[in-house]
C-alpha cells in the first residue's frame, strides 16, 4: 500500500478502493447546517470563479491517516469532511435514482468508508445507500446525526436548481483533499493528543494587520507614524476579541477619553486625527511604536504583532460571559464593505485580496479603516446582540456597558433599562427581531442581516430605540418581500442595503406567491423566523394581554421544515392530497432532533408530545403554537384548519409588507 502523501479529487477518494476506518476514539459525526453549508458555499463560490479555467485546484483540506496491518487506513484527522463528502456522494445517487435531478453517478458503487465498533453509524451509511425510505431511518437502529447531515445536504443540493450540474463537475473533478499517512513507528495516542492541542497557525487578520502597519511604517513624518502605528495597534487588537466590549481594549484613562468620562456609552472621536489625540498619553510614550527609520520588512512586522493578550484588570468582567454572532476576520470584510460602500464579499477567504485591493493602496485609507473599525465594533456592542452566559443559564441578550465608578461597571440594556430582565418593553422587540434574522443565517460568512444592522448604525448621527426598530423592520422586509416571496425574481442583498431597493407588497391571493411558501419552494428560514415575530409582535402589542407562551417566546436554531400533517404516517393513517400536505398552512420549523421524533407523529401525538414544553411557557415555533391551538379549538387537524391557518398567516404578512417603504 502506498505510504506517500497523495492528492485526490474528490472523484478519486469516494472512488477509492482502499477501505478508511473512523476509529472508537474519534468522536461521533458532529457537521449542523453551518458546517455544511459552508463546504457546498465553499465549492459553489471556486466554481463561479472559475471563468473557464478547468485546470485550476481548489484544496479542501487533509486526510491525516495510518495503515493499518489489515491494508485498511485509520482516519485520524479530517473525518467530519470525509463523512460530508460521503453522505453527499449518496444523496446524489439517490436523487438521480429517484428521477428528481440528473447527475452521473454511475462511479459510485459504495461507500469506502467504515466505522469502527460504531454499527449504528455503518448501519446508518448501509441503509441511505440502498435506498430506504427517510422516514423510516428514524429510530434508534440508525444514527441520527448521520441522517440530519443528509437531510441538510439534500435540502442544499436541490437548491442548486440548474447549478447542480456544475457544482458536481467542480466538486469531484477539480476539488482536492490531501491524504497524509503517519510514520508507521507513530504512538497514534500521543499524535491525536498532540494535534488536538497544537497551537494555531497565524490567522489571515493577523496578516492583514502586519500588512497595513507595513503602509503606515512608510509615513515620513516620524510624530504622524508613531500616533498612527499606535492608534492601529490598539484600535485592531481591542477589536480582535470579538467576545470583549471594545472599551475594554483600551486603558481606564482612555476609555474615558473615547468612550466618555465616567459613562464608557458614548462614542467621542469624529476623525482618526482626533482619535490620536485621544490615544495620546504625553507621560507614557506609546510602547512598540518607536523604531528607527530603517524600513521594517513584513517578517518581523508579522513577528511583532502576535503577542499574548494582557492581563484582564481584576474589576473587569469575564469575557466569557458572552459570545458573538461572528469572527474577527469575517467581522472585517462588514467594516470593509460599510467603510468603501462596495458590493464585497462577505467571506473571509477573500480577506487579504480585499485588503490589499481597497485599503493598502496609501495611509490615508489605513487610518480612515482603523477608524471605521474602532467605530463599527462600538456600536457592534452596543446594538447587535449576543450570547450571554449567566447564573448558569443563557440566552440572548442586547446590553452595553456602563460605568457607575472605577471599581463597578456592569451591562444594562442597551434601551429600557428600567424593563431589565423583562419580557416587555422597545429592548426585547429590537432584541427578538435580531435574533430572528440571526438564526435564519447560522454561518460565519455571508451574515446580510448583520451587514444590513451595521450599515444602518454607521449611518445614523444618533441611534435611537424607535428609528432603529424602524430600519431594522424595514430591512428584514426587504430581505422577506423584496427577495425570498418575490415573484419578480429576488433583489440581490447588496441593492437592498446600499441602494434602498425598496419591495413590492405581498399578495395573499397571488398563486405564484403562494407556491413560494409550498414545501420545498422556500428559500430562507427567515420566512418562518419573521412570521414567529409578527405573531410575537401582535400578541404583544400596546393595550393586550399576551399569552405567556408568546410573551416568552426566544429564537433559537431550527433548521427542519416539519410537516404538522406528516408526509410519512405511522400505519393505519393514510397521508394528505400532497397538495394539501404541502402546504404553507401545514409546515411550520422545529429543530432537527424533534423532527427526527416526531416526523411520522399525527398532530394529536405532536400536540401532546409539546404539552409539557408549553406548560413550561415555551414552544419551538409561533407558528406550531397557532397550529395547535386551533387544532384543540376545532378538535382536528384536517384541510379545513390547514387553510384557516394558512390564511391566518398570510394576512399578517400582506399587512406587514404594507408598512415601511414598499414599492
Amino acid at each position: 500500500m502506498n505510504n506517500e502523501l497523495l492528492s485526490f479529487s474528490v472523484r478519486e477518494l469516494m472512488a477509492d478502493q482502499n477501505r478508511y476506518c473512523v476509529p472508537m476514539y474519534q468522536r461521533n459525526y458532529a457537521w449542523e447546517e453551518g458546517e455544511i453549508h459552508q463546504l457546498i458555499q465553499d465549492v459553489q463560490d471556486f466554481g463561479l470563479g472559475q471563468h473557464g479555467n478547468a485546470k485550476k485546484t481548489y484544496y479542501i483540506g487533509t486526510l491525516v491517516v495510518f495503515n493499518r496491518s489489515d491494508k485498511s487506513f485509520e482516519v485520524i484527522d479530517g473525518q467530519q469532511r470525509f463523512t460530508t463528502l460521503t453522505l453527499l456522494a449518496i444523496c446524489l445517487q439517490r436523487l438521480t435514482k429517484a428521477g428528481d435531478i440528473t447527475v452521473d453517478m454511475d462511479w459510485f458503487k459504495n461507500p469506502n468508508l467504515l466505522f469502527e465498533s460504531r454499527p449504528r453509524s455503518s448501519r446508518t451509511l448501509d441503509r441511505l445507500m440502498q435506498g430506504v425510505a427517510l422516514h423510516e431511518l428514524n429510530n434508534e437502529d440508525c444514527n441520527l446525526s448521520l441522517l440530519n447531515g443528509y437531510k441538510l445536504l439534500e435540502k442544499r443540493l436541490l437548491a442548486l436548481g440548474t447549478q447542480l450540474n456544475d457544482f458536481c463537475i467542480c466538486l469531484f473533478d477539480q476539488v482536492q483533499i490531501t491524504r497524509v499517512p503517519v510514520p508507521q513507528d507513530t504512538d497514534l495516542n500521543h499524535y491525536f493528543e498532540v494535534m488536538n492541542s497544537r497551537g494555531e497557525q497565524l490567522e489571515k487578520h493577523e496578516v492583514v494587520k502586519a500588512r497595513l502597519m507595513d503602509v503606515l511604517y512608510r509615513l515620513e513624518e516620524k510624530e504622524e507614524r508613531a500616533a498612527s502605528l499606535n492608534a492601529l495597534t490598539k484600535v485592531w487588537d481591542a477589536a480582535a476579541n470579538m467576545e470583549r466590549y471594545i472599551q475594554y481594549g483600551f486603558t481606564p484613562f482612555e476609555r474615558h477619553r473615547i468612550f466618555g468620562k465616567n459613562e464608557w456609552g458614548q462614542f467621542k472621536p469624529s476623525n482618526f486625527a482626533e482619535l490620536c489625540q485621544l490615544l495620546k498619553n504625553d507621560s507614557d510614550k506609546p510602547k512598540g511604536t518607536e523604531h528607527s527609520d530603517q524600513e521594517k520588512n513584513l517578517a518581523a512586522i508579522l513577528a511583532s504583532t502576535y503577542q499574548q493578550p494582557a492581563k484582564q484588570s481584576s474589576n473587569e468582567p469575564a469575557p466569557e460571559r458572552f459570545n458573538s454572532v461572528i469572527n474577527f476576520s469575517n467581522f472585517l470584510l462588514h467594516v470593509l464593505r460599510i467603510w468603501t460602500g462596495q458590493d464585497i464579499p462577505l467571506d473571509d477567504k477573500q480577506l487579504i485580496k480585499q485588503f490589499d485591493e481597497h485599503v493598502r493602496p496609501s495611509a490615508k485609507h489605513v487610518q480612515s479603516f482603523v477608524f471605521a473599525l474602532l467605530k463599527t465594533k462600538y456600536l457592534f456592542d452596543q446594538y447587535i446582540i449576543k450570547r450571554e452566559f449567566s447564573d448558569g443559564d443563557d440566552s440572548w441578550s442586547l446590553k452595553r456597558l456602563h460605568f457607575y465608578n472605577e471599581k463597578s461597571q456592569s451591562y444594562i440594556n442597551t434601551f429600557d433599562q428600567e424593563a431589565e430582565g423583562g419580557y416587555e418593553g422597545i429592548n426585547r422587540r429590537i432584541l427578538l427581531l435580531l435574533s430572528a434574522l440571526h438564526v435564519s443565517t447560522p454561518t460565519q460568512v455571508y451574515k446580510h442581516w448583520l451587514n444590513g444592522a451595521l450599515n444602518l448604525l454607521y449611518q445614523m448621527e444618533q441611534v435611537t430605540a424607535p428609528a432603529y426598530l424602524q430600519q431594522l423592520e424595514d430591512l428584514a422586509r426587504q430581505f422577506v418581500y423584496g427577495r425570498f416571496l418575490n415573484t419578480s425574481g429576488g433583489l440581490e442583498y447588496y441593492q437592498m442595503i446600499f441602494q434602498e431597493a425598496g419591495y413590492p407588497v405581498f399578495n395573499a391571493e397571488n398563486a405564484e406567491a403562494l407556491d413560494r411558501l409550498k414545501y420545498g419552494n422556500i428559500e430562507n428560514n427567515l420566512v418562518f423566523n419573521y412570521l414567529d415575530y409578527l405573531i410575537w409582535r401582535e400578541a404583544t402589542a400596546e393595550g393586550r394581554s399576551a399569552d405567556e407562551v408568546i410573551q416568552r417566546f426566544e429564537f433559537t436554531f431550527r433548521s427542519s421544515v416539519e410537516h404538522f400533517s406528516p408526509q410519512n404516517p405511522m400505519e393505519a393513517y393514510e397521508p394528505l392530497d400532497k397538495q394539501v400536505l404541502h402546504r404553507f398552512g401545514n409546515l411550520c420549523l422545529i429543530s432537527h432532533s424533534k423532527n427526527s421524533r416526531l416526523s411520522n407523529f399525527q398532530p394529536d401525538q405532536k400536540r401532546g408530545y409539546f404539552q409539557a414544553a408549553i406548560k413550561d411557557k415555551s414552544i419551538d415555533s409561533l407558528k406550531l403554537y397557532r397550529m395547535i391551538q386551533l387544532m384543540e379549538s376545532a378538535g382536528v387537524w384536517d384541510e379545513a384548519q390547514i387553510a384557516a391557518h394558512e390564511q391566518q398567516m398570510l394576512r399578517l404578512l400582506e399587512d406587514d409588507s404594507k408598512q415601511g417603504t414598499p414599492l
